[in-house]
């Protein structure tokens, strides 16, 4: 999943990815961009010796094509929930030895649920973050709206309004709304998915994974389809208050983030270490006020200094996107046809 976090200063460079020798010392992980704040790896240094090394993906794809090309070296890899299902069924992680995880504890419930669809007993993953896609609605010119994809019907809001350029997030949410999973393998039904979505872009301005943040903070756009984060670090606090943020209980979708532990990983032992340590509630509320992201770690939510963009409770009709490789390319057909139409 495409996403943008905030800028934190500090960036680790991957400098001997392709050598597989053991270090104790050092461990090796391949992530998102600006997703783990820097003092959380020099504080698990300090604590334990072992220095985190860290190389960047900016899609769950370019990491996956480096991994299968022979890419090596890495320990911990960090990846959306549809692409751990996928990496569990090519057998490229580990089944996890959750006697070394004694902070697996602390995860909330509902978290690990979203995941059981493929992995029903969470063995081969450890949530690090859970996050919604929403619709930002900019109430000082938008008023008495819907509060679900509907809002794209509105004609008179026609060139202020905008979709992720991002064909699993906009398709899974208009075959939600019309009450069919985003696995459906019935062709009509993704045909009538399409049809919806040519609807909503006789609506909208543009499809835009990029710069959606900017245009609602300079008032360009009123109405976006977004990440919380990417919107609310355009604005000051009085622009914020001026935000209604929806996740919608139908046809609202979100992520999960989760560690996984290589098969091929050189010291798996520190990969254990860190993973454990992230979940120790002061080291989980730490990170999660700089990401201003809900806790999905119980013991640290009360341990919180900064209000977070939302609740992980608001997420809990929210769908999070599955590995849909048997209906990949009969929606990706329909997706272009969606992007030609006028």
């Amino acid at each position: 999943m495409k996403k943008i976090f905030l800028l934190l200063a500090l960036v680790f460079t991957l400098v001997s990815c392709g050598d597989s020798k053991k270090d104790e010392n050092v461990l090796y992980l391949y992530g998102w961009a600006d997703y783990i704040p820097p003092e959380i790896y020099q504080n698990f240094e300090k604590e334990t010796g072992i220095k985190v090394v860290e190389d960047i993906y900016s899609s769950n794809e370019e990491m996956f094509t480096k991994l299968k090309a022979g890419g090596t070296g890495y320990d911990i890899v960090v990846p959306s929930a549809d692409y751990v299902e996928i990496m569990m069924k090519e057998k490229m992680i580990d089944k996890l030895d959750k006697s070394k995880l004694s902070t697996l504890k602390n995860i909330n419930p509902l978290v690990l649920e979203k995941l059981q669809y493929f992995d029903p007993n969470n063995d081969y993953e450890v949530p690090y973050v859970m996050g919604a896609t929403v619709i930002a609605v900019n109430t000082q010119y938008v008023k008495d709206y819907p509060r679900d994809y509907s809002i794209y019907n509105r004609s008179d809001l026609q060139g202020r309004m905008t979709l992720l350029d991002d064909m699993r997030e906009v398709m899974t949410s208009a075959l939600d709304m019309l009450g069919y999973s985003q696995n459906v393998e019935d062709e009509k039904a993704i045909a009538q998915a399409a049809e919806m979505v040519k609807g909503w872009k006789r609506n909208i301005a543009k499809f835009d994974a990029e710069s959606f943040g900017k245009g609602f903070a300079n008032g360009d756009f009123w109405v976006v389809q977004g990440y919380p984060d990417n919107i609310f670090r355009e604005l000051d606090e009085n622009e914020r208050k001026k935000v209604d943020f929806i996740i919608p209980e139908k046809g609202g979708t979100a992520y999960v983030d989760s560690f996984v532990i290589l098969s091929n990983a050189p010291n798996k032992e520190a990969a254990y270490k860190f993973i454990e340590y992230i979940h120790r509630p002061e080291v989980y509320a730490r990170l999660a006020d700089i990401l201003e992201t809900p806790s999905i770690n119980i013991p640290a939510k009360g341990l919180m200094k900064v209000k977070p963009l939302y609740e992980i409770e608001d997420m809990k009709n929210a769908q999070v996107l599955r590995d849909i490789h048997n209906t990949l390319d009969l929606q990706n057909k329909y997706w272009q046809e969606v992007l030609i139409a006028n």
